[in-house]
C-alpha cells in the first residue's frame, strides 16, 4: 500500500510533552467495530472488560540509553552523543551516534558521568569539534567503549570495557532516559521523566523506548481490573529506537522493520490459550504486546512459547490470530504504528477516529491519551 494513504493532519500542539496526573485520568477514545465513538477516561476501562478476559502487558523496562561523552584520539577529543538501540552480546551495543562522521573504527569513546556532561556537550559547539584532554583517563570514573564497526545512518557498534550486569549498572549510572525525539527536541529530560516514562509493572530491563500504552496504568486500576475477574499476563518486548524512525519507503512493501527481542514464557502461553478456549478475549496493552502475541501465534490462533527477535510488520490485510482488543495511544501520521491500528480496525475507521480525536483535542503519542480498539472482523 502507498504510505501516503496513512497521512492525516495533526496540529503540533496535539503532541503531549507531559503526561496527565494521575496516569489513569487520561482520556480514552473507545472505537467499536461500527457505530459512534465514546469519549471516556482510562480509569473507566473496567466498563469494557468482562470476567474471563486476559489483559496482556509488556513488562519491559526502559534503560538509560542516552549517553554523552567524548571521542578520544591521541591528545584530541570531540564531543559525541549516543543512543543505545540494540544489545548484541554481553559487551557490545548497536547505537545511533552523532556526529557519526567523526568516528572511526578503533576510536575510544569515554562516556561521562553527569558532573562532566556540560564540558562534553559544549564541545559540540566548537567548529572543529576538538578539545584537549584535560586530565588522564580514569577508568573508575568513566564508561569506556571502542568503536567496533560503522553502519549506515549513523549506526555504530560499540564494544564496552565492561560486560554483563556490570555494564548494565554503568549504563544506568552514566546515561539518561531516552525521551522520544519529538519531546526531546522541545525540552530536556528531567527527574520527573524517570517515573513518568516507565510503566508501574516494568521489570525486564532492555528497552530504549517505553511501551507507552502501559503508562496509563496505576496500581489502583490494575487492582480494579483483577477484581473484575480479568487476569493480568506479562510478555516482554524490548522496544527499540526503530519505533521513532520515519518511513523512508513510498510503499509499505518496501519497508523493513527493525527487529526487537520478544518473549512469552510457556505458562503465559498456556494461560492465554485456556482463557480464549473458555470464551475470554485477549486484550493487548500496547502495540508491542500485540506484536509479541501475533509473532507467537499459529495460523489457528494457538499461542506458543516464544523467545526470539521479531520484525513483524502489520498493515491492512493482515489476519489477526490472537488479539481481540487493543489499548494504545494515538500515533503519528504515516507511522508503522498507525498502519498497525489501521489493520486492526480498518483504515477508514481509524482515519475517522483520529479526525474525531484531533477535533476534540485528544493528546497524541507517548505522553498522550489512549484509545480502546475493537478488532474489525474481515
Amino acid at each position: 500500500m502507498r504510505v501516503d494513504l496513512f497521512d492525516f493532519e495533526l496540529p503540533q500542539d496535539r503532541i503531549a510533552l507531559r503526561p496527565v496526573e494521575p496516569r489513569d485520568s487520561a482520556r480514552m477514545l473507545v472505537v467499536p467495530p461500527a457505530g459512534a465513538f465514546e469519549d471516556r477516561i482510562v480509569r473507566e476501562l473496567t466498563d469494557f472488560l468482562r470476567p474471563g478476559d486476559a489483559l496482556v502487558v509488556n513488562d519491559t523496562r526502559v534503560i538509560h540509553a542516552r549517553l554523552s561523552g567524548k571521542r578520544m584520539r591521541g591528545e584530541l577529543s570531540a564531543g559525541v552523543e549516543a543512543t543505545l538501540i540494540e544489545r548484541l552480546d554481553a559487551s557490545r551495543w548497536r547505537a545511533l551516534m552523532r556526529p557519526a562522521k567523526k568516528l572511526a573504527i578503533g576510536d575510544e569513546v569515554r562516556f561521562t558521568r553527569h558532573c562532566e556532561r556540560s564540558e562534553a556537550i559544549e564541545s559540540q559547539g566548537d567548529e572543529a569539534g576538538l578539545l584537549r584532554r584535560s586530565a588522564p583517563r580514569n577508568d573508575g570514573d568513566n564508561l569506556l567503549a571502542h568503536v567496533d564497526a560503522k553502519g549506515e545512518d549513523g549506526e555504530i557498534t560499540l564494544r564496552f570495557d565492561l560486560a554483563g550486569p556490570a555494564l548494565d549498572e554503568a549504563i544506568e549510572a552514566a546515561g539518561d532516559m531516552p525521551l522520544p525525539p519529538y519531546i526531546a527536541g522541545k525540552r530536556a529530560a528531567d527527574a520527573k521523566d524517570e517515573a513518568d516514562y516507565q510503566t508501574v509493572y516494568a521489570r525486564e530491563a532492555g528497552a530504549v523506548a517505553a511501551p507507552t500504552a502501559g503508562l496509563h496504568f496505576t496500581p489502583q486500576l490494575l487492582s480494579a481490573i483483577e477484581a473484575k475477574g480479568v487476569a493480568l499476563h506479562r510478555v516482554t518486548l524490548h522496544v527499540g529506537a526503530g519505533t521513532f524512525l520515519p518511513m523512508k519507503a513510498e510503499d509499505t512493501k518496501d519497508h523493513k522493520m527493525h527487529e526487537e527481542f520478544a518473549r512469552i514464557d510457556p505458562a503465559t502461553a498456556q494461560a492465554l490459550n485456556e482463557a480464549r478456549a473458555k470464551g475470554g478475549r485477549i486484550v493487548a496493552v500496547g502495540t508491542t504486546a500485540l506484536r509479541t502475541l501475533e509473532s507467537a501465534a499459529q495460523p489457528d490462533g494457538v499461542i506458543l512459547p516464544y523467545a526470539a527477535r521479531t520484525g513483524i510488520f502489520i498493515t491492512p490485510g493482515y489476519k489477526f490470530r490472537a488479539t481481540d482488543m487493543l489499548i494504545t495511544n494515538f500515533h503519528l501520521p504515516k507511522s508503522t504504528l498507525f498502519m498497525l491500528v489501521s489493520a486492526f480496525c480498518g483504515l477508514e475507521r481509524m482515519k475517522s477516529a483520529y479526525a474525531h480525536a484531533v477535533a476534540n483535542s485528544y493528546r497524541f503519542y507517548s505522553y498522550g491519551d489512549a484509545s480502546l480498539l475493537y478488532r474489525s472482523e474481515p
